[in-house]
Order: C-alpha cells, then sequence, then structure tokens
C-alpha cells in the first residue's frame, strides 16, 4: 500500500494505522447487528447510484442512416 510506495517510517506508520483502523471497523461491524445493517444499505444504494451512473455515461447507440432509397410503407 503506501508504504510499498514511499519508503520511509512515517508511511509504514501511516500504513499500519490505516490497517489497524479496518480491523477495529470490522470488528465493529461484526457485533453491532445495526451497524452493519445501515453499512449494507449504503452498499446497495451506492451500488444503484453506479449503476444510473453508468448508463448516463454510455454513450448512445449510433445512428444507423440506410444508403438508397427507402421505399414507404403505403
Amino acid at each position: 500500500m503506501l508504504s510499498s510506495v514511499l519508503k520511509s517510517k512515517r508511511a509504514v506508520q501511516v500504513n499500519i494505522a490505516i490497517m489497524r483502523t479496518f480491523v477495529k471497523l470490522r470488528e465493529m461491524l461484526a457485533t453491532n447487528e445495526e451497524l452493519a445493517r445501515k453499512v449494507a444499505q449504503h452498499d446497495r444504494q451506492i451500488a444503484v447510484l453506479f449503476d444510473n451512473l453508468q448508463t448516463l455515461l454510455a454513450p448512445p447507440p449510433a445512428k444507423t442512416n440506410p444508403i438508397g432509397y427507402i421505399y414507404p410503407k403505403n
């Protein structure tokens, strides 16, 4: 992570602090059902948001204009 990119004692300390924070968060989620339910609900909402964002960012389908004469449908 950070310490693999930056070769300093501070980077190693920050990396260890980040890991400890994630471990603590995981322990909190394992012991608190209400908090875990809220996090899961937010995860679902974020997934829906990203799905909608992907739809909006997708390029529109290419319009194909046929070459030649088009016969009327009458």
